[in-house]
Parts: structure tokens; sequence; C-alpha cells
């Protein structure tokens, strides 16, 4: 009797390992394959309308990055979910919720403009899905509303412009410029921060003109130029630039009066539908397709062979977003299903690989990095901006304490008062 109840205590001990097993491999093979699983990388970008050009530069750019890899990134296969945005705040708002309700995304890259930036900033923080922003360089995202959910790959509209005006004023010499720009966030913001540092230094903004971001000419807005001024600070993205410059040209406005341009207005991306109406203009960036450095030579050449023109602001944010994302997921060793490490691992990235050179993020979540102050010169037959100036580990608060730049009101289209303005 005792050797017939062992042999049924046995046989269920048996009959429990065996119906354990089953448990077990059930429990561990969804976490080995998570790790197997494809990244799913959304992309908010614009395939129509004044921006077309930026957001089709942007995904040359991303796609380079994928080609060099073979569309893996730290051991995983990516998955692209591309989303046109066609730079409505509105549609950019409901693309974003279908990367990540429909798609699963894991992360985002983009979108492009300011504006829709800050259309999605709620949503991002709601759904605490990653976002890496490779062009839109609205002030606040990084300064008094920072998103916890978000980094640039790129800098503040203002960044780069602290730099050109303190050069316009020091090493230019210039003390009386007028402004025209696009009349959005990013338009006010860069030619605010050109502002206050050329007035700092000496110089005067003795007026402000904005045009509307698909205005069809610039006729009425260049015969309102002060005639009396030194230079003028244009500030455009997209083709903007490449119509304003044209038409300042024909109105014969470029030997009498010298234009100083913002990023975007001066892209490589743009610079080969400019003629030689564009020799000579000086502006101001995190990047340049002539920075002498082994990764640049390699991004560049890779860039000219794919799509046959040089990178500029939209391609160099895209690469550089994709670097972040490397450089994260290989701190996290490929887990981004960890939103929490992986956000970590994304906000402490120090990168070595950039094309544009080293640079590192601040606790805010933007880059510290050289701001290269540029040239617009012909060489071997092609337009390219020229590297004259280097200012090293510029930050998104200039020279100023992150304190004080903070306590004041965020740069706007009203910086300073119109009345401190001449007529």
């Amino acid at each position: 009797m005792i050797k017939s109840l062992l042999a049924r205590i046995a046989s269920m001990s048996v009959l429990a390992a065996s119906m354990a097993a089953p448990l077990v491999a059930s429990i561990a093979v969804p976490a080995q394959a998570a790790s197997n699983d494809p990244l799913r990388v959304g992309f908010l970008t614009i395939r129509s309308g004044a921006l077309a050009a930026g957001g089709k530069q942007m995904e040359d750019g991303l796609r380079l990055f994928l080609k060099e890899r073979n569309n893996m990134i730290a051991g995983r296969k990516v998955e692209l979910f591309i989303a046109d945005t066609s730079g409505q705040p509105a549609i950019t708002k409901s693309k974003a919720q279908e990367l990540v309700e429909k798609d699963k995304v894991h992360v985002i890259i983009g979108p492009l403009a300011a504006f829709e930036a800050l259309a999605i900033d709620d949503y991002i923080r709601k759904v605490q899905v990653p976002i890496i922003s490779p062009s839109a360089a609205a002030e606040d995202l990084t300064q008094r509303k920072p998103d916890p959910w978000f980094v640039r790959a790129v800098g503040t509209s203002a960044q780069p412009m602290h730099a050109l005006g303190e050069y316009a004023a020091k090493e230019l010499g210039y003390k009386r410029i007028a402004i025209i720009a696009d009349d959005f966030a990013f338009g006010h913001e860069t030619a605010a921060g050109f502002q206050r540092t050329f007035e700092e230094n000496g110089g005067k903004v003795v007026q402000k003109l904005w045009s509307p971001l698909n205005v069809a000419d610039y006729g009425t807005y260049i015969g309102q130029i002060n005639g009396k001024v030194d230079a003028v600070f244009a500030s455009f993205a997209g083709g903007n630039g490449v119509k304003f410059l044209k038409q300042y040209n024909e109105y014969g406005m470029k030997g009498k009066i010298p234009v100083l341009g913002s990023m975007t207005g001066m892209d490589e991306g743009i610079l080969k539908s400019m003629g030689d109406e564009a020799v000579g203009i000086v502006s101001a960036g995190w990047y340049a397709a002539t920075i002498d450095n082994p990764n640049n030579k390699k991004f560049v050449a890779g860039m000219n062979a794919e799509y046959k023109s040089d990178p500029g602001y939209y391609s160099i944010g895209a690469y550089t977003s994709a670097l972040m994302l490397e450089q994260a997921l290989k701190e996290t060793k490929g887990n981004i299903e960890d939103k929490q490490a992986f956000m970590a691992a994304l906000r402490n990235v120090q990168m070595t690989n950039d094309p544009r050179g080293s640079f590192k993020l601040d606790a805010l979540g933007n880059p510290v990095m050289n701001v290269y102050i540029r040239k617009v010169e012909r060489k071997n037959g092609k337009l390219v901006n020229t590297v004259v100036k280097t200012y090293p580990n510029v930050s998104q608060f200039w020279t100023y304490s992150q304190k004080d730049f903070l306590a004041s009101p965020v740069y706007s289209r009203d910086y300073p008062q119109a009345k401190n303005l001449e007529k």
C-alpha cells in the first residue's frame, strides 16, 4: 500500500512538472522574442507645401543612415513608418496619434516645423513616447516648458543667431540693421536672438518686416527696406530664401545693402537653386557641408552618392537624430521597451561621431555644440558655405545665466517692444 501511494505521488509530480514546463516556456518566450522584435520608428515629415523641400532632405538623411546600417540599429531590424503632416498643425497631431495608437511606434523622429512640435507637445507628454527633433527649434520645448519625452538633435531657433548678432556688430562692424523674416515662431525667435546680441554689442535694429510663410512675392517688402541700414538680416525657412534673394537681386539691392542670413535661409539644400545673388552672404548655423572632419566627409560623400546634393540643415538633423537613437539603444542593449531607461540614456548621449563635431545635451535636452559663421562662396562650380569662424560649445542660453534667461519671456514677434524701433 505504501509503495502504491509513493508511486501515485511520483506520478503526480511528473504530471505537475510536465504541466509546468509549457507554462515556464510561455513566460520565457515572449521575453526573449521582445528583444528580437522590429524597432518601430515613426517619422513625421512634410511632403507638400512651402516646407516640402526640407521634408525631402530630412527623409534623405534618415534613409542614408538606415542604408549604411543595413536597416538595423543595435541588433534590431527597423520598421519605418512615414507620416506626411503637410505642414499643418492639426494634421501633425492626427498623424502623431496614428503613429502611436495604430502603428505602435517606439520612438518618433520629427516633426519639421516649430509650430508642428508645439501642436503635438501635450499629446506626447500624455502618451509618453520618446521624440527626437531633427528640425523643430521652438525655444520653449527645451526652456520654460521642457518636455521630459523630447530631445533635440538640433539647436533652438535663436542659438546660432546669438553668435551671428555678435559677429555682425563686433567683426563686420555693422551699426544699423533691418530685419525681414517669416511670420511664424521660427522667424520670430531667430530675429529676436539676433537682435538681442547685435544690440548688446553696439548695433541697432531699426526696422522689422514680417512676411507670411506662403508669400508669393517679396517685392512690396523689399520696397519698404530702410535705405540707410548697413545690412539686412533675412530669416527664412524652406524655399523662401531662394525667392527672396532672387527678387532682392532683381530690385538692384544686392550691390547696395548686404544680406545676413539665418541657417535655413542659406542652407545647402537650397543653395543649389540659387545663383550669384547668394555669393558673399554671411550666415550662422551648427552645420556646414564644408566642415573638415572624417565623419562629415563620409556623410557628405554618402549624400552626394545617393542624392547628388550636399547635406544641410534638414538632412543633418535627421541623420543626427538617428545617431542619437542608435547610441541610446546601445546603452540600453536594444531595450527600447523600458521607456524610462531609454529616455535617460537618450538624454545623456555624448556624441563623438556626428558630422558636425562632438556635442552633448544640456539638462533640458538641447545640444551644446559648435556654431559656425559661414560665407557663401562658389567653389568648383557650385555654391558652398565656407566656415569663416567657429564659436565652440554654444549653449541655448548663449553666455547668459540659465536662471536669468528663463526668467524672461520666450522670444517673440514683439521682442523688444515696437516703440523701441525707429519708424
